[in-house]
């Protein structure tokens, strides 16, 4: 395989369709892979990283709603018989590039799986703000390089309040955001979990970081 081939991996248990799209990928100049489920799907990204990931949801095992957010830094198109749209926009909020309802073009599949690799961007893996540095891929976050130890809650509402760092985001839309990482936030508890959190980051780097803005939400505070 030459180091300019795209490499597509197929993770799909149903062989006709995996047949059928890997035919026409390889038709296309693609090399290919296939996993038959979630858990062989993990197997093969242990040991390779391909250019795109086509994902299934139903899956054996481990399904492709429980797969995605483990497929770091690779874009996935999501290919399902799922048509409703609440879905597909939790899916593509929740990593996924695109979403292809079955039965679909194959012309129209090829067209999206071009347009994705000619414009993949390299995924951000740390977000930084002011002396604060989170990785999104070990979870570790970092005051002035002195390791912040974070519970499940705090790190989602970090890393989302990090990713619009200038806007204040509303008590309700926190909620909403970070219910895929942590679902055992509620209302009531938010406000300590953003207390406890700003005493650690306080704590760490001596100042404030985060800051309320009462009776709508939180924002992080101006350099």
């Amino acid at each position: 395989m030459s180091d300019s081939m795209k490499n597509i991996l197929i993770i799909d248990d149903d062989m006709h369709i995996g047949n059928m799209l890997e035919e026409a990928l390889r038709k296309e100049n693609y090399g290919v892979r296939r996993a038959y489920s979630g858990t062989e799907a993990l197997l093969v990204l242990s040991g390779e990283k391909p250019d795109l990931v086509l994902l299934d949801l139903m899956l054996p095992g481990l399904s492709g709603e429980e797969l995605l957010p483990k497929i770091k830094g690779i874009p996935v198109i999501v290919v399902s018989a799922r048509a409703d749209i609440s879905h597909k926009v939790e899916l593509l909020l929740g990593g996924a590039v695109d979403y292809v309802t079955k039965p679909f073009s194959m012309k129209e599949l090829l067209a999206r799986i071009a347009v994705h690799l000619r414009g993949a961007a390299p995924v951000v893996s740390e977000l930084v703000y002011d002396d604060i540095t989170l990785n999104t891929d070990t979870h570790v976050a970092a005051v002035g390089g002195t390791e912040v130890k974070l519970t499940r809650t705090e790190y989602a509402i970090l890393k989302l309040l990090l990713q619009n760092p200038s806007q204040v985001i509303a008590k309700s839309v926190i909620l909403e955001r970070i219910s895929e990482d942590t679902p055992d936030c509620t209302d009531s508890s938010l406000k300590m979990h953003i207390s406890n959190l700003r005493r650690k980051l306080r704590e760490a780097g001596g100042k404030d970081y985060i800051e309320a803005v009462w009776g709508i939400g939180f924002k992080m505070r101006a350099n």
